[in-house]
């Protein structure tokens, strides 16, 4: 089995994504596909599920359709499937493949894993702090999930399990337990750990590897048949990332880069129960058309803890939508959103209810997302999107009510109410802490028997804190002002409340004139509006690239935010629009079509 190269395929990158992905990759024969359907939003959806049915909770549409179309021609195969669709209620969708197994007359052994909810133990905890604000837990948990890691689904794997199921574990563990059962893996091999984890985090949302969302997107053929993304292990630890042939996208060391960068924090210590992974050092080279060869991760030990994803209930919430049109529109879009909130306040008052916790206007279309760097407000067409929290759900289904009255009451050019009277729905803030992995322990059900498994070694690394950001030079000399997007890509998401920013050199030269324009401080700048906490900075000399930490940027992150985008999917693009200062000398040196523009201004 070690000198075997083992082809692992990942079909979602999120609760939603394509129908047309596991057939692709069942197509192309791969060894093993995985589905990564859980995020901290959805872990908060499916906590309501669960609420209101003791079935649910789990992703059904990994049941119905996907397993169930495919299940005869996997067990035929040979294919094995990893997800973490079991969401909350693992045992329930371990449950529905067998049955859908059984409907399609044929036999697979399926495994679930367990130990990661920890709601029923909930008061064991309740002195564990949030990891990130220092506050005390709050009453009302409606989730508490522990990261799990790889170790189960490999001990899944070892029994015969042909499809596994987990509830909460990090996404890239998906892939590292296949590797570790193939391939033998130990716990204390971390370079191997930390490699079949990258290997995970670079296919772990899909097409994000592939060319999906990649900031040169007139470069990517095909969005209609997006290829998905394929890692080629082999036991030393080396990989290649792919795709099926013939399908779209792009697979370059810029496109893979992109997803490296993609919701990680401190790239010399990225911290996964299994391992802690220092990627610092990671090299991408091109090893033929869409193939992408990938070394240079270390492994160091993992810590003693395991993050715990919980949710509690905060209220409920409601948002509108509308659309203006006609001269002044963004102007005219305030005011209503002004007058209404006005309207309801007074209403509220008058039922002895207070006032809303929580208010978010956005015109969107005036470059509102932008703060002060906005520089087109003159729009004709507007959206306005109007949101409010509160904690009494009858002051929400009022918000509900009032805002249809616009239509008839405020400005002209008002129409498109998108969806008629808006819902109102719970908040389910999220809440995450640390826990001894001593206290959380894993097992695996086949059906009727529960067998216990060994969870996530622990190693006894601690985080450090950021390194000090390098002297910036001085007597730099004349400088010309060029877009940032002239020298680098970029890729942004969340985790939590904190927005990361990654940014990628184009060209090997850019790198010393990248790091020099970008500081924590230029960042924090462009996003002074949403900006509440520090913006810390990361180095990764090897892609030539930098990460940046927007510490509670989000409005609250996930569920929990007002905004139009709650995760900052949005901000590497916002980022990458910016005027960046580059030596003349640099810009006279190398002269891209866009700086040598800015030249002759």
């Amino acid at each position: 089995m070690r000198d075997r190269t083992l082809r692992i395929g990942c079909a979602s990158g999120f609760w939603g994504d394509s129908s047309a992905a596991a057939p692709q990759l069942l197509r192309e024969g791969v060894d093993y596909i995985v589905f990564d359907f859980l995020a901290e939003i959805t872990m908060s959806i499916l906590a309501r599920a669960r609420e209101r049915s003791p079935q649910a909770g789990y992703a059904a549409d990994f049941v119905e359709p996907i397993v169930t179309q495919m299940i005869a021609e996997v067990a035929r195969r040979g294919t094995r499937l990893v997800s973490n669709a079991g969401g909350v209620n693992p045992l329930a969708c371990a449950d529905a493949l067998r049955a859908a197994a059984r409907k399609a007359g044929v036999e697979v052994k399926v495994a679930a894993v367990l130990g990661d909810d920890l709601l029923e133990r909930r008061r064991e905890f309740a002195e564990c702090r949030e990891m990130f604000t220092g506050e005390r837990m709050p009453e009302g948990m409606a989730s508490v999930n522990a990261y799990l890691g790889a170790t189960p689904i490999a001990a899944a794997l070892d029994a015969g399990a042909q499809i596994v199921v987990t509830g909460r574990c990090v996404d890239s563990a998906l892939v590292l337990g296949p590797l570790m059962h193939e391939f033998g893996w130990r716990a204390d091999e971390l370079d191997l750990l930390a490699a079949g984890s990258l290997a995970g985090h670079l296919i772990e949302c899909g097409p994000q590897a592939t060319g999906g969302l990649f900031t040169d997107w007139q470069s990517v053929p095909g969005w209609e048949d997006m290829g998905y993304p394929i890692a080629e292990c082999r036991a030393d630890g080396s990989f290649t990332i792919t795709k099926p042939a013939g399908t779209g996208g792009l697979v370059t060391p810029a496109t893979v880069a992109e997803q490296l960068l993609y919701e990680i924090g401190d790239p010399g210590a990225y911290l996964l129960p299994d391992v802690t992974c220092d990627l610092r050092e990671v090299s991408l080279d091109q090893a033929g058309p869409d193939r992408v060869r990938v070394a240079g991760v270390r492994g160091l030990p993992p810590s003693d803890s395991y993050k715990v994803c919980a949710t509690y209930a905060d209220g409920y919430r409601s948002t509108a939508t509308l659309t203006l049109i006609g001269f002044d529109a963004a102007a005219k879009a305030r005011r209503t959103a002004e007058a209404l909130l006005a309207r309801m306040r007074r209403l509220l008052a008058a039922r002895g209810l207070p006032d809303f916790a929580e208010t978010g206007i956005e015109v969107l279309g005036a470059e509102d997302s932008y703060g002060a760097q906005a520089r087109h407000a003159g729009s004709r067409e507007v959206v306005l999107k109007l949101a409010a929290r509160h904690a009494d759900r009858e002051a929400m289904e009022l918000f509900s009510r009032e805002i249809a009255p616009a239509a008839t009451s405020m400005a002209q050019g008002t129409t498109g109410f998108f969806a008629g009277r808006p819902g109102v729905s719970p908040v389910l803030r999220l809440f995450s802490f640390l826990a001894p992995k001593s206290a959380v322990a894993p097992s695996l059900s086949f059906g009727e028997a529960r067998v216990p498994c060994v969870g996530a070694a622990c190693g006894g690394f601690v985080a450090r804190s950021a390194a000090p950001e390098p002297p910036r030079p001085a007597g730099a000399g004349d400088t010309v002002r060029v877009r940032l997007l002239d020298l680098a890509h970029g890729r942004s998401g969340d985790k939590g409340d904190t927005a990361n920013i990654g940014v990628i050199a184009r060209k090997p030269e850019y790198w010393p004139v990248l790091r020099d324009a970008l500081s924590a401080d230029f960042v924090a700048e462009q996003f002074s509006h949403f900006l509440k906490g520090p913006v810390e900075r990361y180095e990764l000399p090897g892609v030539r690239a930098l990460n940046f930490l927007l510490h509670r940027s989000l409005g609250g992150g996930g569920v929990a935010s007002l905004r139009i985008d709650p995760q900052g999917k949005a901000y590497a693009q916002m980022l990458l629009d910016a005027q960046v200062a580059v030596p003349k000398a640099f810009a006279a040196r190398h002269r891209p079509a866009a700086i040598a523009a800015a030249l002759n201004r």
